[in-house]
């Protein structure tokens, strides 16, 4: 039986929710009619689910309201639903009994994970620690502000050179003869640290002096290069403050997977299934009358071998009768 949630008006962990208590092998607590914000055939809706279903639809509609009346609509052909599966004991079917096993699982699971981060909030001392690693990579570096014109030969290259020799400006150069996307701002790069830049290229700037170009093409993969250093600073990291926000989910996953990895190593696992696919299973029919002995080739080790009852395999792919490809052992 294929199952399929009906979308009315809304669908979401609300629905979730109530399968959940029907999953519950305790009983869920009674309904007092003052606690209630409708009642379908004389049974009771919360007014706790209506505030829970009013915060859902307020997240996904950006804060939009939602006319209380449609709300309790939606809550009142939810319940009117759940009575009828129940009068038809689809409650009691295996599938229906498994679906709201693994949704009571799916919640749990996630209250698990709030009431871990409840307990155990992300601090100042571990986003600062990471704020520690991960600027302790570029703290320090060079960074440099350079333009460079691109041309595809090594004799392109040269006379540019000769043409800065001669005093001509590096921009126009750059704007006229470069075959790079740079080209339109006169060859500038901007700010680059070393490492944004490919080896040959960054080794060279790094050579430079402030306003000096290279005397001779520098190659990449891209082509050839001529390159002017304009200016070089020290990297300077951005304030703790100004990424704090931004660390914080990169700590809370990281704490979350420790935690993870804490219970793995305290449970006893055991895989029961494949976690390959199996090769498709051949259909075999016997070959009817055979007393011959024929050679077959054992598809365990490739060895031919002799049998009397040989069989041919239907291919399930396409249906077409193949060779021989499984062993039957001789008849005694």
């Amino acid at each position: 039986m294929k199952l399929k949630l009906i979308p009315f008006l809304l669908v979401g962990t609300a629905l979730v929710a109530g399968c959940q208590q029907n999953a519950n092998t305790v009983a869920a607590p009674s309904i007092l009619k003052e606690d209630a914000a409708a009642s379908v055939n004389g049974q009771f809706i919360s007014k706790a689910a209506l505030e829970t279903l009013t915060k859902e639809v307020s997240a996904r509609a950006q804060g939009q309201a939602v006319p209380k009346d449609k709300l309790i609509d939606e809550l009142v052909k939810r319940e009117l639903l759940v009575q009828e599966a129940k009068n038809k004991g689809l409650d009691k079917s295996a599938e229906i009994i498994e679906r709201l096993e693994m949704m009571k699982g799916a919640l749990l699971s996630q209250a698990a994970v709030e009431d871990y981060i409840k307990a155990n909030p992300v601090t100042d001392a571990d986003l600062q620690a990471e704020y520690d690693k991960q600027i302790g990579n570029v703290a320090g570096g060079a960074e440099f502000k350079a333009r460079h014109i691109l041309v595809k030969e090594e004799s392109g290259a040269i006379a540019i050179i000769a043409e800065l020799d001669k005093g001509s400006d590096f921009a126009e150069l750059a704007t006229t003869k470069s075959t790079g996307p740079s080209k339109t701002q006169g060859g500038d790069l901007g700010w680059f640290g070393a490492k944004q830049m490919v080896a040959p290229f960054s080794a060279a700037v790094a050579k430079l002096e402030n306003g000096k170009y290279t005397t001779a093409p520098v190659k990449t993969q891209f082509g050839w290069h001529v390159i002017l250093r304009e200016d070089s600073r020290q990297q300077t990291p951005p304030p703790f403050e100004a990424v704090k926000a931004q660390l914080e989910p990169m700590v809370q996953r990281q704490k979350l997977t420790d935690y993870l990895d804490a219970l793995r190593k305290g449970a006893q696992i055991e895989i029961l299934v494949p976690l390959t696919e199996a090769a498709p299973v051949a259909v075999v029919a016997p070959v009817i009358g055979q007393t011959e002995p024929v050679k077959v080739i054992d598809p365990t080790d490739g060895k031919t071998v002799e049998v009397i009852e040989a069989v041919k395999v239907t291919d399930p792919t396409d249906g077409e009768t193949a060779e021989v490809v499984e062993v039957v052992e001789p008849t005694k």
